[in-house]
């Protein structure tokens, strides 16, 4: 029974992870070889301000809008 589970800063839409979870279900599906209802996807959101890389917050690095629908 394969776990996902997908770390990433707050702001994707239901629409973006819908299509996400439809997508690595099916790829997990037919990689491993499993029933479709084995497969579970957790999403790990985090406020960009409490993620950063490069020794910088990515709510400064990358702005509030980054990762938004919408944005580049």
């Amino acid at each position: 029974m394969p776990i996902i589970t997908v770390q990433m800063a707050k702001g994707r839409t239901i629409a973006q992870k819908q299509q996400f979870v439809e997508t690595v279900t099916r790829e997990a599906v037919q990689t491993f070889n499993v029933k479709e209802e084995w497969v579970t996807v957790i999403f790990d959101e985090y406020e960009r301000e409490n993620w950063a890389s490069s020794g910088e917050l990515h709510a400064v690095k990358f702005g509030e809008g980054c990762g938004k629908e919408g944005s580049e």
